[in-house]
Order: structure tokens, then sequence, then C-alpha cells
């Protein structure tokens, strides 16, 4: 929201009250002085009117986990642990998962109470790139290559997967990269060629890679240089 806009939303406080009290240095995001209206404030923003404080602003909270199989990626379920489980945090209702991953799937997993970074990650237009390890049950050789680079046709959804890129690492185990989030698409895509997937693992999403160190079950907090990278 602009600061002009939420200045006038205060109560006794109008458009043009607002715009006399930015030009007269009365107002503060965060500590400093602002005398643009047009600046973008979110609940995160500390706002100051003349020494009064009409929004305290919260802290952004962003989390790494490496999830482990049998945890569901939600922030509450009747039969099964959940991501928010597996953290001790305060306030961790207040965050939610920018992704999501199947109960049998393990690896990174992104938490934040960032509504607009976590879209960033999750929105199709910014085409993020999600790198997984595949083991499938039969041999995967180049025909899947080339057909995943195509797109492949999903009826439920009536579309065309974006391509996607495949390596082969071995007979029965490969990397693959994705661009959107569909539906159990992985399993799906290797559903095509009739080849059941065995184990799922994400190892990235765009620039943040899982952490060697992390193990299943762990996280940790996000740096502010990993944060702006997305």
């Amino acid at each position: 929201m602009r600061l002009d806009r939420f200045l006038g939303n205060q109560p006794c406080l109008n458009r043009r009250d607002a715009r006399l009290l930015l030009a007269l240095g009365q107002v503060r995001v965060d500590g400093q002085v602002i005398r643009d209206g047009h600046v973008d404030v979110r609940e995160f923003s500390r706002i100051e009117l003349d020494g009064k404080v009409l929004q305290p602003g919260r802290a952004a909270r962003y989390f790494m986990l490496h999830k482990p199989a049998g945890v569901v990626s939600a922030t509450c379920h009747e039969q099964h642990r959940t991501v928010l489980d597996l953290l001790d945090e305060p306030d961790r209702q207040d965050l939610h998962l920018a992704g999501r991953l199947d109960l049998g799937t393990t690896g990174l997993l992104l938490l934040t109470n960032d509504g607009h970074w976590s879209r960033r990650i999750t929105h199709p237009r910014h085409k993020l790139a999600k790198v997984y390890y595949v083991e499938t049950a039969e041999p995967i050789d180049e025909e899947y290559i080339e057909t995943f680079a195509r797109g492949l046709y999903f009826a439920f959804e009536d579309l065309i997967t974006q391509p996607a890129h495949l390596e082969l690492l071995g007979s029965r185990s490969a990397r693959l990269t994705l661009f959107e989030g569909r539906y159990h698409q992985v399993k799906r895509m290797f559903g095509h060629f009739r080849n059941r997937v065995l184990r799922l693992h994400r190892e990235s999403m765009g620039p943040l890679q899982l952490e060697p160190e992390l193990a299943p079950g762990h996280y940790r907090a996000l740096t502010q240089e990993e944060v702006q990278l997305i």
C-alpha cells in the first residue's frame, strides 16, 4: 500500500492531510523521515506520525526446512505431523509455506510470514526453477528428455506442461528441473512412461539450495542475502 493511502485511511486524516504531513517531514517509516507518499509500506513497516506510532510493524521471517518423508506440507492436519510441528518458533502459526511437497517427498521447503516474497516463489509467471533428484522403478532413457522438453498434456487441467530439463544420472536416477508446480507433477510426468517414482527429493528452488549439513526435520533462518535473492 502507498504511504499516502495508508495515512489517508487513518481516523481523522484524509489524503490532503497526508500530503501536508509528509511535506512537513512529520512521517517516519522504519525510523526514516519520508516525504514521498508513493513509498510502498507493508505490515512489516513501522510507521510514526509526529512521534505517535500508527503501525508498530513486525519482523519478517524466512526459514529453510529439510522436509522428511511422512510429514505433511500444511499448517494443520488431523492424521499426520505437519512441517509447522518441526519448528520451535514463537507464533509459528503465522508462517505459511512457499510451495509444497507431497507426503513422501523430501527436501527443501521454504516458510515465511511474507506473502509478497512467497508469491514471487510460487506464481507461475516468475518461472522459478525447482530442481528434484528422482529415482524410479524402471530405467530412464533419452526419450524422457525429449518428451519432458516438449511438454506433456495433463487432461485434468487441460494444459501442456512447461518445458522441463531432465539430466540422466544413472539407469534409474535423474535430476529434473521444473518451472511450475502442478499437482503430483513429477510422478505424473514419469507416469506417462508407466515408470513409478520411488524417491523424490527437492534440491533447490531458484537460487536457494538445500544446505547439505541440514538434516531431515531440521531448519534454519535464511540470511538477509538469501532472502534478497528471490
